[in-house]
């Protein structure tokens, strides 16, 4: 069974794009979690809706990652199929129109927008994902979202379809969307941008780079912010609050640095962090009666 599902893999992937038992530590930023049994890297949209048909026909787990920087996958790994969208990395510039890959790191989309001299990007650039996982989430930092320049999306549909979406129909709203609900995987976003000063741009861009260097542990592994901000309150400060800061579990930490992020020291495993993740949600909820939610994603 399992060569016989490599095989497919590989007669629909290609030779060079499908391999099997694949650490998932070298493909996520909190560089942890076991193996994959099967890891594809889709190329094209024909070959992603040939593998997603393959999947749904012959009943297959699949997990789609983008550039890993906001899931867990168990230590025990992962028994099915991770499908990798990091070749849909094109961007074309039409205007004041910018279309990025799904694959597309958010960084070089706003590096990109800024040569065009186009401002409503900069946000993004230190967000640690790509495009369509910023999509997936409705990413957001220092006061904005995707949703405030997105106009739509393209994506592969639960039957293998490409479709479009509007960014009405994508239904944004905080670290949230459509996209995780219909199980659809975003190929494409389309951002509109306003004119700008390349000079300016840069500026912005440089001043939050030094604010993340300045108050986030970037030096660590990390999925950046661990929590989703509870209404009214900062996830952070009640964490700190609470006499979490600092606190760990083996080489999993409590930032030092910014109370929000938890970090892998060196040889933190998936279960120290989401061991130390409970902590920290049991000690908020005593103190405060706030029930953090996790804005990282558990893969088993």
């Amino acid at each position: 069974m399992i060569n016989k599902i490599y095989e497919d893999l590989k007669e629909i992937a290609g030779t060079n794009s499908v391999f099997t038992d694949v650490s998932m530590k070298q493909h996520t930023t909190f560089r942890t979690g076991g193996n994959a049994d099967y890891f594809v890297t889709a190329r094209s949209e024909e070959s992603l809706t040939g593998l997603i048909r393959y999947l749904k026909k012959e009943k297959l787990p699949y997990y789609i990652l983008g550039n890993g920087s906001n899931v867990l996958f168990a230590d025990e790994g992962y028994r099915g199929i991770v499908v990798k969208t990091g070749k849909f990395d094109d961007i074309r510039v039409s205007g004041n129109v910018l279309r990025a890959g799904a694959g597309v790191i958010l960084a070089r989309a706003a590096y990109v927008a800024r040569k065009k001299s186009l401002t409503g990007m900069e946000f993004a650039a230190g967000i640690p994902g790509t495009v369509g996982g910023a999509v997936v989430m409705n990413a957001g930092a220092y006061g904005s979202e995707i949703k405030d320049i997105i106009t739509g999306a393209r994506a592969v549909d639960e039957t293998g379809n490409i479709i479009f979406l509007s960014k009405e129909e994508l239904k944004l709203n905080y670290r949230h969307s459509i996209v995780s609900e219909r199980e659809l995987i975003i190929t494409e976003a389309v951002f509109e941008l306003a004119y700008g000063d390349s000079d300016e741009i840069e500026a912005k861009m440089k001043e939050l780079a030094a604010r993340r260097t300045e108050k986030q542990p970037l030096e660590y592994p990390s999925a950046g912010s661990t929590f989703k901000r509870p209404e009214g309150y900062f996830a952070g400060k009640l964490i700190e609050d609470a006499g979490m800061k600092g606190f760990s579990v083996g080489d999993a930490q409590v930032s030092e640095k910014h109370s929000g992020f938890v970090i892998n020291r060196g040889n933190a495993t998936t279960q120290d962090i989401l061991t130390l993740i409970k902590k920290v949600q049991e000690a908020v909820y005593d103190k405060f009666g706030v029930m953090l939610e996790m804005e990282v994603k558990v893969v088993k």
